[in-house]
């Protein structure tokens, strides 16, 4: 398969740009979504996959650009995929380091390509790749990776946009170390959890982020003969091992998906069931939900709410898992614009993801926004409009707006939205949602 080096661009720009949901609100939603695979864990089991000397076949993996873009980062380095439907087949017999020209436009349309680092240095003891780019939603520094590689006896060069690694120790292996990150960045923990299973010794991660999406990696690679114990904690240990096989493995579900359903079905005021799920990734969103006036009900991966027709307003400040997550922010405040009262959303992960808020004014939501903490007052309805979306979760915050809103919205920006959803308006129109993507 030819990578074309502006390819990232070509499936985003062209394919989306003229593209819009138009969306006739105040329908009532009635039925079962089934959730997809986790876009934030399948993107860091495929950086994995570089770690394998056989063939790992990922299953429930969701259809988005995201995963094609990774898709084609592998592919620029002689790994052969093949995709069915939800499965990937990856095989790693051919490959060859990254080269910088080839991957750079790839790595600067993906945030989560810089987590590639960490399988690199421990396959080739060197990576030479561009800075990583992504939604525009804060700064998102990638110190906790560095400094924590170099404990791994890694060193780095900084020229332009280019970031050079390599491994200096004696047999030019990665080192095992006890490593305390300074905060819990879940993109560190991946990178140093995927680096220090090849690595000699044994790696001790204290204060490591506990997100659900790093339990997934730990168990896919402990399928593939790594020794990791305590994913989930702050306290994670990993013994080296020499080499890691293929496996086969399941993609959990998309818990940042399903929240999104959720608040969709309280937005509307309808109740509506999501396949497969697990409430236990969703604690802290299921309990906001309960404040505010809605009721759940679970069976066999099979969660149900039902909301009452008059929502309280809650306040919440998202935080690292298991807090409410910044993923969940926009959509949980577009709800919070319909709701009955005054809440208070704080904005505590990244310091620019509030773009959301000019455009829900824009709906007639009442917000007052100062530094990172908006103040919404509830009003009785939201109104359609022509919206533009600037992240992915902000163009999800205002599609769900457009369902509870009078008269028809337009929300532009799906080069977003398609790189986190998987069949958005599809799962959406299935449940009764007057929702369409045109062009």
């Amino acid at each position: 398969m030819e990578i074309k080096k502006d390819s990232s661009k070509i499936f985003r720009n062209i394919f989306l740009k003229d593209c819009y949901l138009e969306i006739e609100g105040e329908k009532l939603l009635d039925g079962s979504i089934r959730i997809s695979g986790a876009k934030n864990s399948a993107l860091v089991l495929m950086a994995a996959s570089i770690l394998s000397e056989g063939q790992v076949n990922l299953f429930n993996v969701p259809r988005i650009s995201d995963v094609l873009i990774m898709s084609k980062i592998l592919i620029a380095m002689g790994i052969n995929i093949k995709s069915n439907s939800n499965q990937l087949k990856i095989n790693t017999k051919e490959i060859i380091p990254p080269s910088q020209e080839l991957l750079s436009d790839l790595f600067n349309a993906l945030r989560v390509s810089f987590f590639c680092i960490g399988p690199i240095l421990a396959r080739f003891g060197k990576a030479d790749i561009p800075l990583p780019g992504g939604c525009l939603i804060g700064s998102r520094p990638i110190d906790e990776h560095i400094n924590s590689l170099k404990k791994l006896g890694v060193i780095f060069k900084f020229k332009d946009n280019y970031l050079s690694a390599e491994v200096i120790t004696p047999h030019k292996r990665l080192v095992g170390s006890s490593i305390t990150f300074k905060c819990k960045s879940v993109g560190a923990t991946e990178t140093l959890v995927m680096a220090a299973s090849l690595a000699e010794g044994t790696t001790i991660l204290n204060n490591a982020a506990q997100e659900p999406e790093i339990i997934d990696l730990a168990n896919m690679l402990n399928l593939m003969g790594a020794r990791i114990k305590g994913a989930g904690s702050e306290r994670i240990k990993i013994e080296g091992v020499k080499t890691l096989k293929g496996c086969d493995y399941t993609v959990i579900p998309d818990r940042i998906e399903a929240g999104t359903f959720l608040i969709a079905a309280a937005i509307t005021r309808s109740p509506i069931s999501l396949f497969p799920c697990e409430p236990r990734h969703l604690k802290e969103v299921i309990n906001k939900l309960e404040a505010c006036g809605c009721k759940f009900e679970y069976s066999k991966q099979l969660l149900r709410i039902i909301p009452n027709q008059i929502l309280n307003s809650v306040n919440m400040n998202t935080s690292p898992y298991p807090g409410f997550p910044t993923d969940l922010q926009a959509p949980f405040m577009a709800l919070m614009a319909t709701a009955n009262g005054t809440s208070k959303i704080e904005e505590t992960v990244f310091e620019n993801r509030m773009n959301h808020v000019k455009e829900l004014k824009r709906m007639g939501a009442n917000i007052t926004l100062r530094n990172n903490v908006a103040t919404v007052i509830g009003v009785k309805n939201l109104h359609g409009t022509n919206v533009l979306g600037s992240d992915l979760r902000a163009t999800a915050a205002l599609a769900l707006a457009g369902l509870s809103a009078r008269g028809k919205t337009k929300v532009r920006g799906l080069e977003h939205l398609e790189r986190g959803y998987e069949d958005f308006s599809n799962k959406l129109r299935k449940v009764g949602a007057n929702i369409l993507k045109k062009k």
